[in-house]
């Protein structure tokens, strides 16, 4: 059984790090909580990241090589590329993709 190595990037970082401080706000508890499990949700994407569905919104014009983890109400997006698997967004799941995106771009 092949295994995958699970990496962030810088953004998929900021992101989290973003959406824990806004949590904190309200509950530290409760943002160390969401953390710890975000965390574990990528972690465990070392085992048969293949699993988890491709990005709709990219599906539809053709891009099927990025994944995503829907938690919560958040999506993980990530990029498997040979052994390795590359957490690229983490973001709330009412925001749209397409701007998320956008601003990647244009950053």
């Amino acid at each position: 059984m092949k295994k995958f190595t699970v990496e962030w990037t810088k953004n998929a970082q900021f992101d989290l790090e973003e959406i824990i401080t806004y949590i904190k706000m309200d509950s530290v508890s409760i943002a160390k909580k969401i953390f710890f499990e975000i965390k574990k949700e990528c972690d465990e994407l070392y085992y048969m990241p293949e699993r988890k569905r491709i990005v709709p919104e990219l599906q539809q014009i053709g891009i099927l090589n990025y994944r995503e983890i829907i938690y919560k109400r958040w999506r993980i997006i990530f990029k498997i590329e040979q052994e390795r698997v590359y957490v690229l967004v983490v973001a709330d799941s009412s925001r749209n993709l397409e701007d998320i995106l956008l601003q990647r771009l244009i950053k």
